[in-house]
């Protein structure tokens, strides 16, 4: 059913973006101060970066990310701009790495022992608000609808909600709102391509946990890596 609805997503971005092409064409005026204001849809695959002795992923792990971007032109060819945008991101990591609570309802991490444990699903999923800033350089003109682009930026997140879910023996486990994962995430973001598709990188500067988070003794230095692709909509 996801992957169904992924699909139909893709293909309501792609005729959307030729039947706004068409319906500019149209128009015999032609728009000097015209800007890339854009809706912004993407998926990506989440790695773990810096990962701690003993992690590992399996399955797949991915995200999604929508929202808008206003554009503001900063050079008289209006082929390069600043962007700021609003959006929504949902990701998921699916791991190794076993987050339980003690009594207090503090988190513990421990890295799954497949001698001692079975494991049928292990992840953990974050939910963020997202601010990104981009400095964008382009090819499109006033009248050109494809064109090349390089947006590079950063990219500001707030961690509204989060959740982990282990499935397997000796017993399932479902946490909300762990409190040693970072509400505040924040990287380096680069989209480039031509027209519709377009490449997308996000690499995270801080950890995606906090200090609390430890493995024996030791603070989860682990941070996200997000590859994927990036539609504009204007």
């Amino acid at each position: 059913m996801k992957f169904i609805t992924l699909f139909f997503c893709f293909c309501f971005a792609t005729s959307f973006s030729y039947s706004q092409e068409e319906l500019s064409e149209s128009f015999q005026e032609i728009d000097s101060l015209y800007k890339e204001d854009q809706f912004y849809f993407g998926f990506t695959y989440n790695l773990i970066g810096k990962k701690p002795s003993g992690l590992s992923q399996s399955g797949f792990s991915g995200g999604f990310h929508f929202g808008y971007t206003k554009d503001m032109p900063i050079n008289k060819k209006r082929n390069k701009a600043i962007g700021i945008g609003l959006g929504l991101s949902l990701n998921s990591f699916n791991q190794n790495l076993l987050i339980s609570e003690d009594v207090k309802g503090d988190a513990l991490f421990q890295i799954i022992d497949d001698t001692e444990i079975t494991v049928t699903k292990n992840k953990f999923t974050t939910y963020l608000v997202e601010m990104p800033i981009e400095y964008r350089w382009r090819t499109s003109t006033a009248t050109d609808y494809k064109f090349w682009r390089i947006y590079t930026g950063f990219k500001l997140g707030y961690v509204f909600a989060n959740s982990s879910k282990f499935e397997g023996t000796p017993e399932n486990a479902s946490i909300k709102n762990i409190s040693a994962i970072n509400n505040l995430q924040y990287g380096l973001t680069l989209g480039a391509g031509y027209n519709t598709w377009n490449f997308y990188l996000y690499y995270t500067l801080n950890p995606i946990f906090n200090d609390s988070a430890k493995i024996e003794g030791e603070v989860i230095d682990a941070n996200a890596i997000k590859i994927g692709l990036i539609f504009y909509i204007l």
